[in-house]
């Protein structure tokens, strides 16, 4: 058989924390998850990751694992050591059998079977951070729960100025990875999930931004998290990002361009420009450069105190791309001027 470099596997050195191994499983666990990726490989390569956490992220196995030593590579053929030739999931050492129609359930590698079937048959399987043999037995027997894992799940949160002014709960949509919960108790293949033990699912929720909000910041909603096989769930933080294509937020303050021709800039206009507020008339003074900023009081954001930050209108001074002959000629002699 061949060895399993399960450190390769997962991206990480063998002097790998606990939270790095976890936080590497879960990346490539949502990179080649089946219901995300469709591609050929990403079926073996998710039963890999799994198969890598199975080890990596119980100090047990892993303890037993490292005591094979550092030299082995990826691939290299490989003898089970004194003491392990006989294990696996059917049972033959007097353990429980984790086998169905004739697969490992799971689908482990026979390298892992000949090193853990026997912690298998005692402990249960712990596919995905999930405790597949204890999730099968009554509410009576099931064992203690163990501690909470980080169900926390951290997304960005993309919102206009019109979001915030409005002050309406704003509309927040996202895939969630879950622990499926129509798997066949006593193992099998499970179509809900592909056999994978996990299910993305759309949700949509409505979110009320706080009325300080500001780049950067969290919004906690509680509950909202990954779920486990023991029904508790996590909270989902949004982090603030402003994506805005017309206004620039700074606070309760907003700028915004407002675009004129040469001669307006020389001469001094009138612009009716839209604001969250409304529409409204400004005056730009003569000899109105590129970049200078007209300053109108109360047309920002509110103010967490009561009122209105300020709109800057930003001038950009821009030339027409259908000028006509005679226009090019009288820039010309401005120009000779």
């Amino acid at each position: 058989m061949e060895y399993k470099d399960y450190y390769e596997i997962l991206g990480v050195k063998r002097g790998a924390s606990d939270a790095e191994i976890k936080s590497a499983y879960r990346k490539l666990a949502r990179k080649y998850h089946p219901d995300v990726n469709k591609t050929k490989e990403a079926e073996s390569k998710f039963k890999d990751i799994n198969e890598a956490y199975e080890v990596l992220g119980d100090k047990q196995k892993r303890q037993r694992y490292d005591s094979l030593g550092s030299n082995w590579q990826g691939g290299q053929s490989y003898t089970p050591p004194p003491g392990f030739e006989n294990f696996g999931f059917d049972g033959g050492q007097g353990f429980q059998s984790f086998s169905f129609n004739g697969e490992n359930l799971g689908g482990f590698s026979d390298f892992f079977s000949s090193l853990f079937g026997d912690m298998m048959g005692a402990q249960g399987m712990n596919f995905g951070g999930y405790d597949f043999a204890d999730a099968g037995r009554s509410s009576r027997t099931r064992r203690q729960q163990p501690p909470s894992e980080d169900l926390d799940v951290t997304k960005t949160l993309n919102i206009t100025a019109k979001d915030i002014f409005d002050r309406k709960p704003v509309t927040v949509k996202y895939n969630n990875m879950e622990r499926c919960t129509k798997c066949p108790p006593n193992g099998g293949y499970c179509s809900n999930c592909g056999g994978t033990g996990i299910k993305t699912e759309p949700k949509t929720i409505k979110v009320k931004l706080p009325p300080d909000v500001t780049e950067g910041k969290k919004v906690r909603v509680k509950g909202e998290g990954q779920a486990d096989a023991y029904g508790r769930k996590g909270d989902l933080y949004l982090v603030v990002h402003f994506k805005d294509s017309e206004y620039e937020i700074d606070g309760a303050d907003l700028t915004k361009e407002v675009e004129i021709t040469p001669p307006e800039a020389v001469l001094g206009t009138k612009k009716d420009i839209e604001t969250l507020h409304g529409k409204i008339g400004i005056k730009i003074p003569p000899k109105t450069s590129s970049g200078q900023a007209l300053r109108l009081k109360g047309l920002g954001l509110p103010q967490k105190g009561g009122g209105y930050g300020n709109l800057n209108a930003k001038i950009k001074i821009v030339i027409p791309k259908n000028l006509t002959d005679k226009q090019i000629e009288l820039y010309k002699k401005l120009a000779e001027q």
